[in-house]
C-alpha cells in the first residue's frame, strides 16, 4: 500500500499542484485548506506524512503541530513545514516544535517531493543499520527505531533520531552543524545551521540527562555539538 501524504494549504493552485507531483511519484495524497479541516483528518486519519502550510485560516500550523506533537498518538508523524514566510525566526519556532524540515515558496515541487522521500526514509529506519546504541542511560534501538532515557520511551521525530545516532555512534567526538547535515540528514538536505541547533534544543528537553552525565548533548564552541560519553 503507498503511503498516506496530507497537503495542507489554503492557496487551492499550490495544494493542487504538490498533490499531483506527489500523485505522480506514487504517494496516495489528500488535501486540507484550513487548519481546522486539517486536525480532523490528522486525528482521523493519522497521515504517514504532512506538508503544512504555516498560514492557515482558523489554526495556523504552528499551532497545528504543537498539536500534534503533544498527542502520543499523533507524534511520530513527521511533518515537513511548506510557507512563504522565509524570516530565520519563523524557520527555527516550527523546528523548535518539531518540524522535520522547512521548504519555503516559492518552491519547485520536485524538491517536495525529494524532501518527502527523504523524511519518509528517516522515519520509517530504512537507512538504519541495526543496532543498538548505549550512551549512559540513552538506549537507542535502531531496528525499532525506538529511543529511551533512563528506561522511560521518548518520542523523537525523524530529523532528531538520525542526529541522536549519528552522536550516539561517536561519543565525545566533536561535529560541526555542517558535519551533521551531511552525515545524519544527507546532503540534499538545505537547512541552515540554526535548524541543528533547534534540533539539539528539543532532543536536550526530550532526553532530560542533566549537564555533564554521560549522553548529554554539550555544546562545543566554535564548532558543534557533541555527545558527551563514558568517562
Amino acid at each position: 500500500m503507498s503511503q498516506y501524504i496530507l497537503v495542507v494549504d489554503d492557496d487551492k493552485q499550490i495544494a493542487r499542484l504538490v498533490r499531483a507531483y506527489l500523485d505522480q511519484a506514487g504517494y496516495q495524497v489528500a488535501v486540507a485548506y484550513d487548519g481546522e479541516e486539517a486536525l480532523q483528518r490528522i486525528r482521523a486519519e493519522k497521515p504517514d506524512l504532512i506538508v503544512l502550510d504555516l498560514m492557515l485560516p482558523g489554526r495556523d500550523g504552528w499551532e497545528i503541530t504543537r498539536l500534534v506533537r503533544g498527542d502520543q498518538a499523533l507524534a511520530a508523524i513527521p511533518i515537513i513545514m511548506l510557507t512563504a514566510r522565509v524570516e530565520d525566526d519563523d524557520k527555527v519556532v516550527g523546528l523548535e516544535l518539531g518540524a522535520d524540515d522547512y521548504i519555503a515558496k516559492p518552491f519547485n515541487p520536485r524538491e517536495v517531493v525529494a524532501r518527502v522521500r527523504a523524511v519518509l526514509r528517516r522515519s520509517s529506519g530504512a537507512l538504519q543499520p541495526a543496532n543498538i546504541l548505549q550512551v549512559g542511560p540513552v538506549r537507542l534501538d535502531a531496528d525499532q527505531h525506538t529511543v529511551s532515557a533512563a528506561g522511560t520511551p521518548v518520542d523523537l521525530t525523524p530529523t532528531e533520531f538520525d542526529l541522536l545516532q549519528l552522536l550516539m555512534k561517536y561519543p565525545n567526538r566533536a561535529f560541526t552543524r555542517m558535519n551533521m547535515i551531511e552525515q545524519a540528514l544527507g546532503y540534499s538536505y538545505e537547512g541552515m545551521d540554526r535548524t541543528i541547533d533547534s534540533h539539539i534544543k528539543n532532543l536536550r528537553r526530550k532526553l532530560g540527562v542533566a549537564r555533564g552525565e554521560p549522553g548529554y548533548i554539550e555544546t562545543v564552541y566554535g564548532v558543534g555539538y557533541r555527545l558527551v560519553g563514558e568517562s
